[in-house]
């Protein structure tokens, strides 16, 4: 699935802001560190904030990640005056403060508008998302970050504290992705499902990544699987096997399965746990298949390790795309 594609299934600013932060390129992750900033703007109600102000947040955001967390793959410093290398230097004493300290704070306020305000926006191919969220105006020590109509409507209707949640699951992948410990194993083998604690974990090391439901409920818009409704804050959110385990097990005990693994993210979908309790062990609908199609498709037009995790589904399957793989399991289970 395409950006275009994507935004075109739910035209909506929320679906451009998932278009930048779960499916725009990674190259380092200081678009996260200013997702959050902004939104946690967004969520006080202003409208406007010197950008000192919003540079404090992003700065802190950046160091406040795990110490074996990169922001960057290996060997992409940019020297000294690199914000990064900053970053490294005032990091441990920035979190003592609880604020970053002058040094990073002026590293942040001069590379921000450059190195991240203005290419939050852009998507791979030279395009830009359908919304803007945020103005960067005036000179020198008064500039101003302006909050758009469209990120404060987010805020306002409630919205905030998913994105946010969604925003940090993908913050945490693409920073794994960047470790070379944990990173070379998500390229080649993807990511693995830990039910005890229901997170996606590295395949080797078996290492946490992220929250199963947070890092795939923006590929869905938000909403459930089952019934189509948005998912908000106190609904809380089940991971529903869209083709039952059950399955692997009745068949299992009758002659063998013959479909694939059943219990890995390409069927795993987040639901109302309402929803997830009444659907039990049925089969899934038509509505439900072509709505796993199109979720698991736009996952396939995000970075790696996601994309990675499906790309191997469909090659064990010797190809094809999603509403075909789908029939073809479909036709197992009747």
């Amino acid at each position: 699935m395409t950006a275009e594609s994507f935004y075109r299934t739910e035209p909506s600013e929320g679906a451009a802001w998932r278009l930048a932060i779960l499916m725009g390129a990674n190259t380092r992750t200081y678009k996260f560190a200013l997702g959050s900033a902004l939104l946690a703007c967004a969520e006080r109600g202003e409208d406007a904030a010197p950008l000192r102000d919003v540079a404090a947040a992003y700065a802190m955001g950046v160091v406040g990640r795990r110490a074996d967390a990169p922001q960057a793959p290996a060997g992409t410093s940019g020297g000294d005056a690199d914000f990064l290398a900053v970053a490294a230097r005032e990091g441990e004493e920035s979190r003592r403060l609880g604020r970053p300290t002058e040094a990073l704070l002026d590293a942040a306020v001069r590379t921000m508008p450059g190195m991240v305000m203005r290419k939050f926006h852009n998507l791979r191919g030279g395009t830009e998302v359908p919304h803007r969220f945020y103005e960067l105006t005036g000179r020198g020590d008064g500039r101003v970050v302006r909050l758009t109509p469209q990120l404060r409507r987010l805020a306002r209707d409630g919205q905030a504290c998913v994105l946010r949640a969604e925003l940090e699951a993908r913050w945490s992948i693409v920073e794994s992705s960047f470790s070379a410990a944990v990173g070379r194993s998500l390229m080649s083998d993807g990511v693995r499902v830990d039910w005890g604690t229901l997170t996606l974990t590295d395949r080797r090391r078996r290492r946490s990544v992220a929250r199963v439901g947070d890092a795939l409920i923006g590929f869905q818009h938000g909403r459930c699987l089952i019934c189509g409704d948005g998912i908000v804050p106190g609904d809380g959110m089940a991971v529903d096997h869209v083709f039952p385990y059950a399955l692997m097990r009745r068949f299992g005990g009758v002659s063998a399965w013959s479909g694939p693994d059943l219990d890995v993210i390409w069927n795993l979908a987040p639901a109302h746990p309402r929803c997830n309790g009444a659907k039990s062990d049925r089969l899934p609908t038509a509505a439900e298949l072509a709505g796993l199609a199109r979720r698991n498709e736009a996952i396939m037009g995000s970075p790696h390790p996601l994309k990675k995790t499906l790309e191997l589904t469909l090659a064990a399957a010797g190809g094809g795309g999603w509403p075909e793989f789908l029939r073809a399991v479909q036709t197992v289970c009747c």
